[in-house]
């Protein structure tokens, strides 16, 4: 039996939703050991002079606890 947690993160990319996703999961692997999924909770986009400047997620991260 194991036993779960879930967290959530916010990461930001000038590229793409799809990237920003990648940095958050990436970023979140060096820190929490046992990645299991993530969930888009929802998506933001930042804009200047009328022209979209970054791509944001905000994500539910659920990895298993160290036993």
């Amino acid at each position: 039996m194991s036993v779960a947690r879930v967290t959530e993160i916010s990461a930001t990319s000038p590229n793409s939703f799809d990237d920003a996703t990648k940095l958050g999961i990436e970023r979140a692997s060096k820190t929490l050991r046992g990645l299991k999924s993530a969930w888009i909770k929802d998506q933001n986009v930042m804009i200047e002079n009328g022209k979209v400047t970054e791509f944001k997620v905000n994500l539910s991260v659920t990895f298993v606890l160290d036993d």
